[in-house]
């Protein structure tokens, strides 16, 4: 049991045995008993250590990290206990299961793999699961046998494997491991599926569990060209803007506007993974309303951790940091040491500066700017002239001294300022800064 057990675990791993560490995440269960077992007993792999997380969700899981403690101490493996605090919500199999993975994510260096005991009847459950609840093809293809964790990898080796044959090895090793009452308890979903769903499917159908997960990974595969089919259309999509300094994705409508409406979902589903949470296919009308309003409406999509604008012929991703800033007044004691604007990157002077004392101050309405060789001039219409989106103009910084404005960022050189001897240039919030 154990050569072929181990053998598959190694295969499976086999990508991985460079990585400068291994981390197990050790609930103390079954299967990451196993896979500590298997790992701790076999030669030549890199450096491994074990990661308990204690949700602190029941009186009986005080006696858990003990447990593990002695389990490593036996195998000669280093472990961590994180103890976290759980949010509570709607779902508590969601927020302790993001709390866990918070720690994983800390817990993993760069290039290092944390490894978890999933197994191919859990992968089975994920299916079903989503399916009951509507998911698309993404969600279908259940859990990946791999993916990105903070500068490292999650890593799932044992999805090839079922429960039989974990239980196996781990009663012909005599090992011992924890059974979390709350694995029993028809309340929570999973556990329903697995305690009053499943029995009845194998008996009617004794392969379902290996054919759903054989299903997850067609589905899998089938994610993978929709993403691969994403990039293409969004290379034609991903041009240039008319302000490479401004921070923030953005794509040319036009391309997008000639695919089908599945093929445009697709393409913002996948520019949109990373930056947000995105609502079910039956949510998708306001897209619509954005894609079709008039050229000169300034429509906007509200998502769940930003939004998404429309500024002509161009959509813009605005997290919800964006809007974060304060649009009062900031004094500007010393021009020849930039500004840091609270919320709203950084302002340099270029030149000799202008007597002062100058202060900073955001837009009311009104305002009204000498431009060399056109006069005074509106400055609202001049940033229509440019073409500036809508939702910069109230962040633009304006240098004033008392009443008196006397000059804006020259926006990419569009217009100088009035006078000839210094230019302010601003440098906006950024990713790094605290956009997400």
């Amino acid at each position: 049991m154990k050569s072929s057990l181990s053998a598959k675990l190694l295969h499976a791993l086999s990508a991985w045995r460079n990585a400068p560490a291994w981390h197990i995440a050790f609930s103390g269960g079954l299967d990451s008993t196993v896979l500590l077992h298997l790992l701790a007993n076999t030669e030549h792999l890199p450096p491994l250590s074990a990661i308990h997380v204690h949700h602190g969700l029941q009186a009986v899981a005080d006696a858990w990290p003990a447990h593990c403690q002695s389990m490593c101490d036996a195998l000669g493996v280093p472990l961590r206990v994180m103890r976290v605090q759980v949010r509570p919500g709607a779902s508590l199999e969601r927020a302790a299961r993001d709390a866990r993975y918070q720690v994983f994510a800390e817990v993993t260096g760069a290039g290092e793999v944390l490894l978890t005991g999933q197994h191919r009847d859990d992968q089975a459950e994920t299916l079903l699961f989503r399916l009951l609840r509507g998911a698309g093809v993404r969600g279908l293809s259940a859990m990946p046998a791999h993916r990105p964790l903070a500068g490292g990898h999650l890593v799932r080796p044992l999805l090839e494997v079922s429960r039989a044959e974990l239980q196996a090895y781990a009663s012909e090793h005599q090992l011992t491991w924890i059974e979390d009452p709350s694995n029993t308890d028809p309340r929570f979903s999973r556990n329903y599926l697995r305690h009053r769903v499943f029995p009845v499917l194998t008996e009617r159908w004794p392969q379902a569990v290996s054919s759903l997960a054989r299903a997850a990974e067609h589905l899998g595969e089938a994610q993978g060209l929709l993403d691969e089919l994403a990039q293409l259309d969004l290379r034609t999509a991903d041009q240039p803007s008319a302000f490479p300094w401004l921070p923030l994705p953005s794509l040319a409508l036009a391309p997008l506007r000639e695919l089908s409406d599945a093929r445009q979902r697709n393409t913002l589903r996948h520019w949109l993974t990373p930056l947000t949470r995105l609502p079910d296919s039956d949510h998708w009308a306001s897209w619509h309303s954005l894609r079709d309003a008039k050229g000169d409406a300034q429509p906007l999509w509200h998502l769940a951790d930003g939004e998404l604008h429309r500024c002509g012929e161009r959509i813009w991703w605005l997290p919800t940091a964006w809007s974060e800033f304060s649009d009062a007044s900031v004094s500007w004691p010393d021009p020849q040491i930039p500004l840091e604007l609270p919320g709203n990157g950084r302002l340099r002077l270029i030149g000799t500066a202008p007597d002062g004392p100058l202060v900073i101050r955001y837009r009311q309405g009104g305002e009204a700017i000498e431009v060399p060789g056109r006069g005074r001039r509106d400055v609202k219409r001049l940033l229509n002239e440019c073409g500036l989106p809508g939702f910069v103009r109230g962040r633009l910084p304006l240098l004033y001294r008392g009443e008196q404005l006397l000059g804006i960022p020259t926006l990419a050189g569009l217009w100088p300022n009035s006078a000839s001897d210094w230019q302010l240039h601003w440098m906006p919030q950024n990713c790094d800064q605290g956009l997400s």
